[in-house]
């Protein structure tokens, strides 16, 4: 290194410091063999996702209105009038939906391969509420809009909210602002939806990111591997590049989505006027349905038990393994349980 190339790293590493070779060691730790499937290596995606809904959030916002009155026109001029406004909402809504998916396939990847269990019992929390935050974006960005279905999806939303025990009408209350969807309820969603949900996002993925990063990834040995020397492979260049891949593909998935099926604008919302039918996003099909086939208390009640359960399935497969350890029943549990949300949502997507 010449002495001018010296005198700068020095003017730098007096005004900012940082152990570089500390934090690329740090940055660089090898990666386990079996996340050279991608399939294996689907966390990042929903990261990748939440960054792109950041970005394309802030430059709705801008021209954005949350008010009763001018909410559902100045969606309408984002999408009509504003230059690439269709296309940035379009990205912000594709990758929304992407989003869940992401979360729910990275979810049933760590189910069904078991890395749930004993030390990763309080990160499979954590996963299962970014689900629920994350299904939460969904619900208040599409109330945002302030169309005639959204509206009273809304408002079927906070009445099932209503009906949770004990707590339930105090929370619908809160939702609401009051009695009755209005202009508070807006307000609260899009302070919900811009504000508190991308902070309690921001936690729980620093949560996340740092139980794998003290715990470690969860490692499996296939066939084609048994030969292989080394069981690991740097994260710099290689894992990093396979992440770039699959961002710039879900890009050009986004991209497609948008602009063949661009975002749309609907009847704008009518409190006095209720839909004939009323369909919510397609992940609270299966939840709309089952409380369709019940009634309300035991389609609520249930719901919840479900969530409960998902939370509590490290310690309730921890019972099943004690009495048998060589149990696989947790897998033909988690298989009927995905096929159940699957016909539930199909049932409802087809009526």
């Amino acid at each position: 290194m010449d002495s001018k190339a010296e005198n700068k790293s020095n003017w730098f590493s007096e005004r900012v410091p940082i152990d570089l070779e500390g934090l690329k060691h740090m940055t660089n730790e090898p990666v386990p063999n079996h996340l050279k499937r991608w399939w294996f290596a689907l966390g990042g995606t929903p990261a990748y996702l939440f960054t792109v809904q950041l970005v394309t959030g802030i430059l709705l916002t801008f021209y954005y209105v949350p008010t009763p009155e001018a909410a559902y026109s100045s969606v309408a001029a984002i999408t009509n009038e504003v230059r690439f406004g269709w296309f940035i909402r379009g990205i912000h809504m594709w990758s929304a939906n992407l989003m869940v998916v992401a979360v729910i396939l990275h979810m049933s990847r760590v189910f069904f391969t078991g890395a749930y269990r004993k030390p990763r019992e309080m990160n499979w929390i954590i996963g299962v509420c970014i689900l629920l935050v994350t299904v939460t974006f969904g619900f208040t960005g599409y109330s945002l809009i302030y169309e005639q279905l959204s509206y009273w999806a809304a408002t079927v939303g906070t009445n099932i909210a209503e009906g949770v025990p004990l707590i339930g009408p105090m929370m619908a209350s809160f939702i609401r602002g009051g009695d009755e969807i209005g202009a508070n309820t807006l307000t609260r969603f899009f302070v919900l939806h811009i504000g508190v949900l991308p902070t309690v996002m921001f936690i729980l993925i620093a949560v996340h990111v740092f139980f794998i990063r003290t715990q470690g990834v969860t490692e499996f040995k296939f066939e084609e591997q048994a030969e292989e020397k080394e069981e690991t492979f740097p994260f710099f260049p290689n894992h990093l590049l396979t992440e770039l891949i699959i961002g710039l593909l879900l890009m050009y998935i986004l991209t497609m989505l948008v602009v063949i099926f661009p975002p749309e604008m609907h009847e704008a919302a009518n409190p006095l006027v209720t839909p004939e039918h009323i369909k919510p996003e397609w992940y609270f099909y299966a939840s709309f349905r089952w409380l369709k086939i019940n009634s309300f208390t035991v389609g609520i009640v249930g719901q919840i038990f479900a969530v409960v359960a998902i939370m509590a399935w490290p310690w309730i497969d921890k019972i099943f393994r004690r009495k048998n350890p060589n149990s696989e029943i947790s897998i033909f549990i988690g298989i009927i349980g995905f096929l159940f949300f699957l016909v539930l949502t199909i049932w409802e997507a087809m009526v």
